[in-house]
């Protein structure tokens, strides 16, 4: 058995894409077939053993062609074809839920090195046909695996934004108090592009050859995360809410977008073998999960992030950086007001509000940067919370211990 104390993320064992708004760039690629060359190619640059892991877990929420096969067949498509694991579906927290996963075999003594990989394609997602023979002339009932659910949960049939609403509601919270908020997201955002995107390119593989759909050639190159559009603060006054009578407007909330990440996580034996850094020392301190009152989704991040805490053992005031999945900027608000964090310590350098929320590798591409703020203040704690569909949430706590010095 290993304890969680012995948990390790090496460090720059980890890579995320830039990230596409839907219906561009990306748009049109297998999202499982990218996500394999991209941690091919990293793990060539990076000089990873692949063949020596033991474990894998493919984090994904839109169906493919043969996705069926998960986890086994990105391995074999990366090159370590007796490498496998589960395949993990969790609305928008599934990079969280993967990333405990990992963390649970090798916590149980079950692997000592397992590979996260999260990958999503919001664009052009499936339309799925429903058999139903008893139907009105036997006619099947047809999905938009995105659009419908967007739009229609399933018990309550209301759509995402309607959650916000709710809350907005009930903790009073005005459009300009979320505009506000939102305009200095995209002040922290352009941190990230500051001195040729150097915070980005900590973990991004920039400029990022975009292939064709064969996977044959380039047909495209992102020098960053693509589709955001430049927001102010005069910008967002301008825009009106999208329900009657509402307070959230289309600035604040985030896009679909495409793209993937992952990350390699080690027993304490293992870190050497893909560390870019000994010196550093990343620790998983805890997980949690929650479960919000029906239709008040923004909310659930508060449980599930004093839950993580607790298991850390830490209190909030312990905790240096703070990053958030926020397809709401009603999130955040909501999160401060519960725990008393100034919602202006969040998110520095970006979040899912800004560059765009493909699902699956949203939530490690923020505990990606977590991390490496981290280790640009010399160490600390980190937590990561994020919502997702049925009013559910996770958080991690993560450490970083910079022994160089």
């Amino acid at each position: 058995m290993t304890s969680l104390s012995d948990l390790r993320i090496p460090y720059g064992a980890y890579w995320s894409t830039p990230f596409s708004r839907w219906q561009m760039s990306l748009s049109d690629l297998h999202s499982m077939k990218l996500a394999a060359v991209t941690a091919a190619k990293v793990a060539k640059d990076k000089e990873w053993p692949l063949e020596t892991l033991d474990h894998a877990v493919l984090g994904m929420t839109v169906p493919q062609e043969k996705s069926f096969w998960g986890t086994p067949w990105v391995m074999t498509m990366m090159g370590a074809p007796f490498v496998t694991g589960p395949t993990v579906s969790q609305a928008c927290a599934t990079s969280a839920r993967a990333l405990s996963a990992a963390a649970s075999e090798i916590g149980a003594g079950d692997a000592s090195a397992s590979l996260v990989v999260t990958c999503d394609r919001t664009s052009n997602s499936p339309v799925v046909v429903h058999p139903n023979p008893r139907g009105a002339s036997g006619a099947p009932s047809v999905e938009n695996w995105m659009l419908d659910n967007f739009n229609d949960e399933p018990t309550g049939h209301f759509a995402m934004v309607d959650t916000a609403e709710n809350c907005a509601r009930d903790w009073q919270i005005s459009t300009q108090e979320q505009h506000d908020l939102a305009a200095l997201r995209y002040e922290q955002y352009r941190d990230a592009l500051k001195e040729d995107a150097a915070f980005l390119k900590r973990f991004m593989t920039l400029p990022f050859a975009v292939p064709d759909q064969r996977f044959r050639k380039e047909a495209a190159t992102l020098t960053g995360d693509e589709g955001i559009h430049d927001t102010t603060l005069e910008g967002l006054k301008k825009l009106k809410p999208v329900r009657e009578g509402g307070t959230v407007t289309f600035g604040g909330q985030t896009h679909p977008a495409d793209g993937n990440a992952g990350m390699i996580v080690t027993n304490t034996d293992r870190v050497s073998e893909f560390t870019r850094e000994p010196g550093i020392e990343i620790r998983i301190l805890g997980f949690g999960q929650s479960r919000e009152r029906h239709a008040y989704m923004p909310a659930a991040p508060v449980k599930a992030a004093r839950r993580a805490l607790d298991a850390a053992g830490l209190t909030i005031d312990r905790i240096d950086v703070f990053k958030s999945h926020n397809p709401f900027i009603v999130n955040d608000i909501v999160f401060a007001r519960e725990t008393g964090v100034d919602a202006t310590r969040m998110n520095n350098f970006g979040c899912s509000l800004v560059f765009g929320h493909p699902q699956g590798p949203t939530g490690l591409r923020l505990i990606i940067e977590m991390i490496e703020e981290l280790v640009l203040r010399g160490g600390g704690n980190g937590l990561f919370h994020g919502c997702a569909a049925g009013d559910t949430a996770m958080a991690t706590v993560v450490s970083v211990r910079d022994t160089r010095n």
